[in-house]
């Protein structure tokens, strides 16, 4: 075959190739803080927890395995409780109610400004059975610490097992 026979070819063949295989629909709910240090609320903390669920949705979507379905239309109905740390169901069901297919809970329990650790949880909405859970403990309250800590379980634990369908 000449090499214009082959270009004319080349967009029938991308026609025939099957799609792309999109992997499962997944949201990420907004990460909570379990507090047992007796401190109290604090604005820092506030913005570590906006700022860990982004990188969990960004290292997500950046994978190709999930398709993000944004939490934003249950924000309000999970703002009056109870915390979904604590209510696996309840996960599930706002998942549901979203059209996703995995639910991603994601508590920070801080037991001391140097001891906290990171617990996420990976649950199938229809049947709200766990598919995962990761922990990993880090040490320190600061900006770095939490970013750390999140680039380490996206990579070692969450992105590291194979996905869904693999």
């Amino acid at each position: 075959m000449r090499p214009t026979r082959r270009a004319a070819w080349l967009p029938l063949l991308l026609l025939l190739a099957p799609p792309a295989r999109a992997g499962e629909s997944i949201v990420v709910f907004d990460p909570e803080l379990r507090d047992t240090s007796g401190e109290g609320e604090r604005p820092d903390q506030q913005q570590r927890l906006g700022m860990i669920g982004a990188l969990l949705r960004q290292g997500l979507a950046e994978s190709g395995r999930y398709s993000l379905v944004d939490p934003a239309p249950q924000r309000a109905r999970l703002a009056q409780g109870p915390a979904l740390g604590s209510c696996g169901a309840c996960a599930a069901e706002a998942a549901r109610a979203l059209g996703a297919q995995l639910a991603l809970v994601t508590v920070v329990h801080k037991v001391s400004n140097l001891i906290l650790y990171f617990s996420i949880t990976m649950l199938d909405a229809a049947s709200e059975a766990e598919r995962a859970v990761w922990r990993a403990d880090i040490r320190g309250n600061t900006d770095e610490s939490w970013r750390h800590g999140i680039a380490w379980m996206l990579r070692h634990r969450i992105l590291a097992e194979p996905g869904p369908g693999r």
